[in-house]
């Protein structure tokens, strides 16, 4: 741990600055720059495909863009994945819509969502690169905002009804239940699926900020867009010092940002006993030491804190009128997304009218392979992840010294080592039909891998010790503890997991190796083909075929293992 002085302090106008403060200050100072810094780039002159200096002095200037649009995109997430399973748990009219559409959303691959959100922020913003931009955020938000709404959601369904009964005996207002129940019960799984996410959106970094549609190359300033030239012109400088510079990134986000995180969110455990050797954090300490954050978190309290208050009859009338306007929003909300899947489902009709009897069947034969590649990759990933993430959960100090480099290898872009795994998986005999599994297992075991350590971290240290005085061990330990107390994370982990696999094939399925391209038989590698030669209407149905193959997987599996995990595994008090 390292000794962080606080007893330095700086006197200005009768407050007593300490160095904390001069490093909060800071940070806000560089914040504000980045802010500037991106400004220009965003509203600079519309340039389709961007100039990619090679020098290694440029790397900085890339690495803060490429931070920025995963920063702002998961800002995007956040809000997006507490809103959206906040409206699928409490509205329960329109729960049996929003799940499924969940499930759609993630099942569409990036290569699903590209040329909508090109050609459209393109068309909207014509003069300047904000749309680029934008739609580069946006496909990265495709990659990250999902197996957030899916943690919160489960994380309220989770949630013993006796502290929901405690609310509401003392009059909490939504607002206040929000803050001091249901955040704190669900931060948990948000800051470990947050990893996720990040390594979910360094995953396609080069087809993200340089990518080809209908012949047109789009690319902007970043390190995936850096290293996607790098490997196009066989740089080995330029790839290596790519290399090296999304670790420091990827390193210095588990320092100074995801580290904390999961260290603060340890306070929401639900325990009565505290664990002996308690995770710590300098960053943390440096930022508890700040007199201005402590003056923020008091307003904040302030603002959060319950307040009893009667209510008269004029309140209740005030509540049936915002009840009433409501319900009219609703009503509002649900009649324009029906007028957009009507108008989105004409012109999806339309152009599915060009596609052949023989193109169908060539879809249907290659959903088959990609099927049974997506579920060796799952079994493969879950051999290793239920293991490995149960020790690690249970061994805080372990936990400590392997997340930097677990957080590095999830967030790692495979596919620029794709053509290294596929020579050496020549070289002894394979190919790319099964080689594809292997590949496809690194956009899936992350998922599983980090929420089994959530889950487990999570399990109550008054259950390990009644396990301990009861002398359980080996496997009739983990029937009755281990595998229990994490079943709803891990469905959680497998469903998103599943999403990320059919996602993965598209790169998994379709790689340059030197100068050819390999194809694996599969819809992943249609899709890619239909992208890059601008086969809307195969493209548009391959899109489709996968996300219906995913909504059923996910109606008929896992959504009945998800209801028995939050029934029968589900933690009273």
């Amino acid at each position: 741990m390292i000794n962080v002085p606080h007893k330095w302090t700086l006197n200005f106008k009768g407050f007593r600055f300490t160095w904390s403060d001069i490093l909060v200050m800071g940070v806000i100072a560089a914040f504000l720059s980045l802010i500037v810094l991106n400004a220009k780039a965003w509203s600079g002159h519309f340039q389709s495909e961007a100039v990619i200096n090679l020098s290694l002095w440029s790397l900085p200037k890339y690495a803060i863009y490429t931070f920025s649009r995963a920063m702002v995109a998961f800002a995007f997430s956040l809000v997006f994945g507490i809103g959206y399973a906040y409206w699928a748990y409490y509205d329960k009219r329109a729960e049996p819509i929003l799940l499924p559409t969940l499930d759609i959303l993630q099942s569409i691959p990036v290569l699903g969502f590209l040329p909508a959100l090109v050609l459209a922020m393109v068309a909207l913003f014509p003069h300047s690169n904000f749309g680029l931009e934008m739609a580069c955020v946006l496909m990265i938000f495709t990659a990250q905002a999902w197996n957030l709404a899916f943690s919160f959601y489960d994380s309220l369904k989770s949630i013993p009804e006796d502290l929901r009964a405690i609310c509401n005996f003392y009059g909490f207002t939504p607002w206040q239940r929000f803050w001091k129940l249901e955040l704190p019960a669900g931060v948990r799984g948000l800051v470990f699926n947050a990893i996720i996410s990040f390594a979910a959106g360094w995953f396609l970094i080069t087809v993200e900020e340089a990518f080809t549609l209908h012949g047109d190359n789009f690319q902007l300033e970043g390190l995936g867009s850096y290293m996607s030239v790098a490997m196009g012109v066989g740089n080995i400088k330029a790839q290596c010092g790519g290399l090296l510079m999304m670790c420091a990134v990827i390193v210095a986000m588990d320092i100074f940002f995801l580290r904390p995180l999961v260290v603060w969110s340890r306070r929401y455990k639900l325990e009565d006993i505290q664990v002996s050797e308690p995770e710590q954090s300098f960053v943390l300490e440096w930022l508890a030491r700040s007199k201005i954050l402590q003056k923020i978190g008091k307003h904040f309290r302030r603002l959060t804190r319950h307040k009893p208050e009667k209510i008269h009859a004029p309140a209740i009338r005030q509540h049936a009128m915002t009840k009433w306007l409501g319900s009219a929003l609703y009503i509002g909300w649900i009649l324009l997304l029906v007028a957009t899947a009507i108008y989105g489902a004409i012109h999806l009709f339309r152009l599915l009218s060009h596609l052949s009897l023989h193109d169908w069947g060539r879809i249907f034969g290659n959903l088959s392979l990609t099927f049974l590649r997506v579920m060796g990759a799952l079994f493969l990933s879950l051999l290793w992840t239920l293991p490995a993430g149960i020790w690690i959960g249970l061994h805080p100090k372990w936990s400590r010294l392997l997340q930097p480099f677990i957080q590095v290898a999830a967030s790692f872009p495979a596919p620029m080592i794709y053509p290294l795994l596929i020579g050496f998986y020549l070289v002894i005999g394979g190919t790319l039909q099964t080689g594809a599994v292997v590949l496809m297992m690194f956009g899936t075991q992350w998922y599983i891998l980090f929420n089994v350590v959530s889950g487990v971290s999570a399990i109550p240290q008054d259950l390990l010790s009644c396990a301990d005085l009861l002398h359980l061990k080996g496997w009739q330990r983990w029937r009755r503890l281990y595998l229990p107390g994490i079943f709803p994370v891990l469905i959680t982990g497998l469903i998103t997991a599943s999403g990320g696999a059919w996602n993965t094939s598209i790169v998994a399925e379709y790689v340059q190796y030197k100068n050819d391209t390999l194809r694996a038989t599969g819809l992943g590698a249609l899709i890619t083909e239909a992208t890059n030669n601008g086969n809307f209407a195969l493209l548009a149905a391959a899109v489709m075929v996968m996300a219906v193959t995913v909504v059923l997987i996910n109606r008929t599996v896992w959504r009945r293992l998800y209801d028995i995990a939050n029934t029968r595994y589900k933690m009273e008090l």
